[in-house]
């Protein structure tokens, strides 16, 4: 009999990663636009958009609702900054990040709206979340979108969604994550010690890769990063995911073996996450 929970390994996550050809440039790759950083939280937009520039994304968008908000990122300036509004109306945008430093502003929930009425992959995260969860007609939008999308949820922001209490969440992940695919037709990754994946084919995943090292801010804006930029590469939307929670978790685990677990960052992942990426797809 088939198991009901599969475990990622790195040979079952990397073998869909696509080769480069030789006859490359950055349109093959595609392009991500994230959306977010409002006042106080620009760092989390920031963290995603050069998580998806170094995970192989051809061009990356930042769109910022803070008013005041920088025009370069001075320590990743290949990333293209903008305001929010502006980068909602970009064309050729491959996949949408929407939520890091979002915050639940009548902005941020004209903007989820604005993303899901794109014909365009979408990736939700943080305060996107939130805000979905407030307002059942953008989880009526959400259900009927003709392009699929990836929830990337906590166990606060699962129960959110859910209606129920974390410690629910926590005893039943597994039915958590399944009741969240289903209820929201999306693929989903309910974040955690043993993260749980449900994709839209409805299979489960567990990832047993990462370490409590890992638990500092940024983690969950670098891996949503991860998720857009593989997509943006074509590869299928679970694919995807399963790749970039499986490579997240084991960037983590690399930084601990060599002494590094407390003090741990997310910019410390995103580096070794694409050294991994290199070698494994190498």
């Amino acid at each position: 009999m088939k198991k009901q929970i599969q475990t990622l390994r790195r040979k079952q996550v990397i073998a869909n990663f696509p080769k480069r050809p030789r006859d490359s440039h950055k349109g093959l790759f595609g392009t991500v636009a994230i959306i977010g950083g409002d006042r106080g939280m620009i760092g989390a937009a920031l963290l995603a958009a050069r998580a998806a520039l170094k995970l192989g994304a051809g061009s990356v968008h930042a769109g910022l609702l803070a008013e005041i908000a920088p025009g370069i990122d001075l320590v990743q300036p290949e990333l293209m900054l903008h305001n929010a509004s502006a980068a909602m109306r970009l064309s050729g945008v491959n996949v949408f990040v929407i939520g890091c430093g979002l915050g639940t502003s009548i902005k941020a929930q004209k903007i989820l709206y604005e993303a899901l009425m794109r014909n365009t992959a979408l990736v939700i995260d943080a305060d996107a979340l939130n805000v979905l969860a407030r307002q059942t007609d953008l989880q009526d939008d959400l259900r009927t979108r003709k392009v699929g999308s990836v929830l990337t949820p906590h166990p606060g922001e699962a129960a959110r969604l859910l209606e129920c209490d974390i410690k629910e969440i926590q005893a039943y992940r597994v039915a958590a994550v399944k009741e969240l695919a289903q209820k929201f037709k999306c693929a989903v990754v309910l974040k955690g010690a043993d993260s749980l994946c449900a994709t839209r084919a409805g299979r489960i995943y567990q990832n047993n890769t990462g370490n409590p090292g890992m638990s500092s801010a940024g983690m969950g804006d670098v891996l949503t990063g991860m998720i857009a930029a593989l997509i943006a590469q074509g590869m299928d939307m679970d694919d995807a995911m399963l790749l970039a929670v499986h490579l997240h978790g084991a960037a983590g685990d690399t930084l601990a073996q060599q002494g590094i677990s407390i003090g741990m960052t997310a910019s410390d992942v995103t580096e070794w996450a694409r050294w991994l990426l290199n070698q494994w797809a190498g």
